[in-house]
């Protein structure tokens, strides 16, 4: 995710202030009475230049893709996956990277031709694609259309040229223009990823910026807090930011205009019409089951007695060498009961409306009663309130969600 897009797989940064309280026993055992909806993610590495704010699995492309041996290796690291999930419907897929728009749409063609003949994908299925400006060409994006990509999530980050050159992208407000003309020809469900709290950026240009993407009139908005993320050029070198008053009135600022506008606020960073939520997403923050294929791709993946997280080789030329051994993890762990609350919070607390409270046990296989003293000391604290139905953070437990997990770790 080079270009700060759509959260697509399992990486949210989370850093603790202090231990707290087991929210579980140690014990390894739970059980799960119905598997949760699957989705897949297939991560695409290359983009044309690498962020200086972007921690994500990405290279900078040098030379010609190596589209054919990448489609290849793809395609193994689902056959490898195949005895986890034999039987079950994907739901949503997505593509992520990097830039997945800088594969042509004869790979595109063979990855989905190759995943619909191995899993049932469900006639429906939400599939998405990243793409950023610099990378549209209107006859490639209307055979990615045609191929059954029915969801295009846009990297702009901003309009403003000054901007863009301090997030060393490489478009320019007239591409990114250009690229969501194009994209609106072909596509009629569209997210467009932006970012606020630049280097150097005022209040009345952040409102320039939303007021423009608002404009398009597209289903889907996603705001991002620029953040400088541990190993990135930002983190060792710092860019002048606005201060966390600014930061804070751009946050209120971006709230106010897209509710106005008609937007729903579902998600920390995510904006929709009604009903265009992303689904892939919901499914990541409703603890959902995904494959996660590609070089550092991370996967979940729900069995009845036990739940495993996973993750690919990162670098692609190593990940291309797995096609040899036929194994593509370089992590393979199980989670325990003891780890399960955290790791489903982590996840539905992003949520503004919160979550259905039996939805807990559905997707940990847990009593609600074992995270009882958690609850009520988030609720005691102003932080999360419940009643028989829903479990939701409450505006201040939005603003210091961190405070707020922290309540469900682990010792």
């Amino acid at each position: 995710m080079a270009n700060g897009t759509e959260i697509k797989s399992q990486k949210i940064s989370f850093t603790p202030s202090a231990k707290s309280e087991s929210a579980a026993t140690n014990t390894t055992d739970f059980k799960l009475t119905a598997l949760p909806p699957l989705s897949l993610y297939i991560h695409i590495p290359w983009c044309i230049k690498k962020c200086p704010y972007c921690d994500f699995n990405s290279h900078q492309q040098r030379g010609t893709l190596p589209e054919d041996a990448y489609v290849t290796a793809l395609i193994a690291d689902l056959e490898a996956t195949l005895p986890l999930i034999w039987g079950r419907r994907v739901h949503t897929i997505f593509f992520g990277g990097g830039t997945p728009s800088l594969f042509s749409a004869r790979a595109m063609d063979d990855i989905l031709s190759a995943v619909k003949a191995r899993v049932f994908v469900e006639v429906d299925a939400e599939i998405t694609m990243e793409a950023n400006p610099g990378t549209f060409e209107q006859e490639k994006f209307h055979d990615f259309r045609a191929l059954g990509i029915n969801r295009l999530s846009i990297g702009i980050q901003s309009f403003n040229p000054q901007h863009l050159h301090a997030l060393g992208r490489v478009h320019n407000g007239i591409e990114a223009a250009r690229a969501i003309d194009i994209a609106q020809k072909s596509f009629d469900n569209i997210n467009l990823d932006l970012m606020f709290a630049l280097p150097n950026q005022t209040l009345a240009e952040c409102a320039a910026d939303v007021d423009q993407a608002l404009a398009y009139g597209t289903n889907h908005l996603s705001m991002y807090h620029l953040t400088m993320e541990p190993n990135t050029l930002f983190h060792h070198n710092p860019p002048p930011l606005p201060d966390d008053d600014l930061s804070a009135d751009m946050q209120q600022l971006v709230i106010e205009k897209l509710t106005t506008a008609g937007y729903e606020h579902y998600e920390t960073s995510a904006f929709s019409k009604p009903n265009k939520a992303s689904r892939h997403n919901l499914n990541y923050w409703r603890f959902g089951d995904y494959i996660g294929i590609g070089a550092g791709a991370h996967g979940k993946i729900s069995a009845h007695d036990k739940i495993q997280r996973t993750a690919t080789f990162k670098q692609p030329q190593t990940y291309l060498d797995c096609i040899s051994t036929g194994n593509f993890l370089q992590d393979n762990r199980i989670l325990t009961a003891r780890d399960l609350p955290f790791e489903f919070m982590l996840n539905a607390l992003r949520l503004n409306a919160g979550f259905a409270s039996g939805l807990f046990t559905e997707r940990t296989g847990l009593p609600l009663t074992i995270i009882a003293a958690q609850l009520a000391k988030a609720e005691a604290r102003g932080l999360l309130v419940r009643d028989h139905a829903m479990i939701r953070p409450t505006a201040k437990g939005k603003l210091f969600l961190n405070d707020l997990l922290e309540l469900f770790l682990p010792n």
